[in-house]
């Protein structure tokens, strides 16, 4: 009995939260227990923590029959193990799966109603949640400058609480916004340019332009200038949608783009708009002045032109990690049937709060905003600036974002996750010895009864209720997509936010919809199956040697077909015809990924086709793979590996965290003052970067010619402006090559 109990412990630090847990004693006895072993030293710590263990295996031995029966975990280890895919038969190079899914209320509501457009899909949720809240805003009372303690001055806000339209309202904001639309001479099927952050008038913007047959050409607010005038030229847009504080950015790029008359512009809270000094002949309208106009539009002249399924919602260009940007074409009934193939597995509840703060332009927060509004659930809006109680622009005192709306769900990208994971763990070890040791002997032993289907509610409240509090305290569920996440960080936000994280896989082109992970998977490095919507095939690919009939599961190219499939690339057809292919009744799309289906059915991304390098023995390196594993290190805030084909090793070029890296030095006895470039340049603090590779790669288990055997660490900041990641902030590699290719011949040499 007493070794099934040890292979089956359970709870953590139980014992201790008992005696803390009364009253307000509870702080007094951690402060002290934290100083007595301060004072200890290593050996205190070593001695506490083995303590605690003790302490933690007796309260399990005790406790485990109660938690057996009211957590029930095998039933959790059941649906963990159940297939969720099926093969369908096809040709003898490939697989196909398609997922098992239940039908769910909202598809049953759409199918009865015969809705297949966005603009009736938006019509059903107006008008059924007309009394709710719909999108908040937080309102800024003021901004000032703050004096820090090393002597700059950042700007920051003063801000209040969240002001919300209703349902019923943003039905009427965006029948005006359409109509005028229409006012200005803006005809049905006539595209429309939006450039701007992620707002709530966004949204408006496109549930008008959907009423009117109107296709909203996106552009990320952080593409270069020359991306942006290229979606601009290409659509041939007279009429751009932009806010306040992009409209400098219009100065250089209206004299490049003739066919603009017009630019709708958001306005700022506290400013005033200047629209003077730019191109001649373009006319500049508020957004408010263009609802104002749909307001008093005769509505008997100007009539809403619905579209039909195959209409263009959405030109989506994408964030042109290989050359200029594309314009995915997502026609209504692209997007229609993705939401509903979402819905099944978001398993979204009524009293659900969403935090939106991800850019619009891209696919995975447009898609999560459209399920919101059909489930009328309220939405408020952030930014990586404001969102906790310490970002940036928050004035001290003031709470973030997060702390006043509570949200329950939220979307991710891998970026925001791993920045949160090193944040954390930097503040911890900030803390001292023993808090770092706690915390780190709470997430394994988090960790390890997760994924036996165990719950652990005591060493939530006792060890991670102040990190789950840093982002309100009621999150329930995370959605991340846009980049493979590495396990080391899933497993680590999971724990922490003490919610799941829900891995999802899905590029522009298949209205980011193919799979997603279900709650009841306890798994990490995997991205779920496929979705209602489409079914996935796995393709042989024989110069990277994968196979369907690879052993002991298939792996090859990942193509994706179905309803979810985008018409093509907007005036591109030889790279449509590349991509793009019908079979069977269906659409499909060549994604150049490389998976791998697991037993259950689910999708492990391992490789992608432009990523693969072979080195002179003959070793495949997938850069994409390493590079994931190795951003874990926390020095590295962004890192491109490269692999010379002539030789038999790899090298990296590091971006580093310039936090980290003082700290490196400081160990090594550099400077206080030394300029970041010094840094970057200095041998010893190379070899000890280096060396965290190394170690990262081992605890990763990649293979010996994966490992960099040379680094070069820039002081470059990395971001869309440099022109060296995308506004996504993917990985332009080639440009980083180019940038960067007299230090690796210098590596290699």
């Amino acid at each position: 009995m007493l070794g099934k109990t040890k292979l089956n412990l359970l709870r953590f630090t139980n014992i201790l939260v008992f005696f803390f847990s009364i009253g307000k004693r509870e702080e007094l006895f951690e402060n002290l227990a934290v100083e007595i072993v301060v004072k200890m030293g290593d050996v205190g710590v070593s001695v506490a923590i083995g303590l605690i263990k003790v302490g933690v295996f007796f309260y399990d031995v005790i406790s485990y029959p109660v938690y057996a029966i009211l957590q029930r975990p095998w039933q959790k280890r059941r649906a963990m193990n159940k297939d969720r895919a099926y093969t369908v038969p096809t040709s003898d190079d490939e697989l196909c799966y398609r997922g098992i899914q239940p039908v769910t209320e909202l598809q049953v509501e759409f199918k009865r109603n015969k809705i297949t457009t966005l603009r009736e899909a938006l019509d059903y949720a107006f008008k059924k949640y007309a009394e709710k809240k719909a999108l908040g805003t937080r309102k800024i009372l003021s901004e000032f400058d703050e004096v820090q303690k090393n002597g700059k001055v950042f700007k920051k806000y003063d801000m209040g609480d969240y002001s919300w339209i209703t349902y019923a309202e943003l039905d009427e904001m965006s029948l005006w916004f359409g109509r005028g639309l229409r006012v200005l001479g803006h005809e049905p099927k006539e595209n429309l340019i939006i450039f701007s952050e992620t707002r709530y008038e966004w949204l408006v913007c496109a549930a008008g332009a959907f009423r009117q047959s109107v296709a909203m050409c996106t552009l990320y607010a952080t593409l270069g200038d020359d991306a942006v005038v290229h979606g601009i030229n290409e659509t041939e847009v007279r009429h751009i949608v932009t806010s306040h504080d992009l409209l400098p950015k219009l100065r250089t790029i209206l004299p490049l783009c003739p066919k603009v008359t017009r630019v709708i512009y958001f306005g700022d809270q506290l400013k005033p708009t200047d629209v003077t000094g730019y191109k001649e002949g373009v006319v500049f309208t508020s957004f408010n002045e263009i609802l104002d106009k749909g307001k008093k539009a005769d509505y008997a002249a100007i009539k809403d032109v619905p579209p039909a399924p195959s209409d263009p919602a959405i030109i989506m260009y994408t964030s042109g990690s290989t050359g200029n940007p594309k314009g995915v074409i997502l026609s209504h009934q692209n997007l229609v049937e993705s939401v509903l193939a979402y819905s099944i597995v978001m398993q979204v509840r009524p009293n659900d709060v969403y935090l939106a703060y991800l850019p619009l332009a891209h696919v995975l927060e447009l898609m999560a905003e459209t399920i919101m509004l059909l489930y009328g659930l309220p939405m408020g809006y952030s930014t990586p600036l404001t969102m906790t109680d310490r970002s940036t622009k928050v004035k001290r005192g003031t709470p973030g974002d997060v702390s006043v709306l509570k949200p329950t769900l939220m979307p991710a990208v891998p970026l925001i996750l791993d920045r949160i994971y090193k944040g954390i763990l930097e503040k911890v070890a900030a803390q001292g010895k023993f808090i770092e040791a706690l915390f780190q002997y709470g997430l394994e032993y988090k960790n390890k009864w997760y994924r036996r289907g165990w719950g652990t509610p005591i060493c939530n409240w006792f060890v991670f209720r102040k990190i789950r509090a840093l982002m309100g305290g009621r999150v329930r569920l995370i959605a991340a997509g846009g980049a493979p996440l590495p396990p080391d960080t899933h497993d680590f936000i999971r724990s922490a936010l003490g919610c799941p994280v829900l891995q999802g896989y899905g590029l522009t082109e298949s209205c980011g919809c193919a799979t997603l992970m279900d709650v009841e998977d306890l798994s990490t490095g995997r991205v779920g199956a496929p979705l209602s919507v489409c079914d996935i095939k796995i393709v042989n690919w024989e110069e990277g040697n994968y196979r369907s009939s690879d052993k002991p599961n298939p792996r090859g190219e990942v193509i994706i077909g179905g309803n979810n499939i985008a018409l093509g690339y907007y005036k591109n057809p030889e790279q449509t015809a590349q991509d793009f292919y019908e079979m069977d009744g269906k659409r499909w799309f060549r994604t150049g990924d490389i998976g791998e289906i697991e037993r259950d059915g689910c999708l492990k991304i391992i490789d992608r086709k432009k990523d693969l390098v072979k080195l002179q023995f003959g070793e495949y390196v997938s850069l994409g793979k390493v590079e994931a594993e190795l951003k874990v290190s926390p020095l590295v805030e962004n890192l491109c590996l490269y692999g010379d084909p002539s030789r038999n090793n790899t090298v990296a070029i590091v971006s580093p965290s310039v936090r980290a890296l003082r700290e490196v030095a400081a160990k090594l006895g550099l400077p206080n003052d030394a300029s970041v470039e010094t840094l970057c340049q200095d041998q010893g603090v190379k070899a000890a970067v280096l060396e965290d590779l190394a170690a990262t790669a081992k605890k990763a288990k990649l293979m010996r010619f994966e490992i960099p055997t040379a680094v070069h660490l820039t002081p470059d900041l990395w971001t869309p402006d440099s022109g060296l990641v995308t506004a996504a902030f993917k990985l332009k590699r080639r440009a980083v090559e180019s940038r960067y290719l007299d230090d690796i011949r210098r590596m290699y040499a």
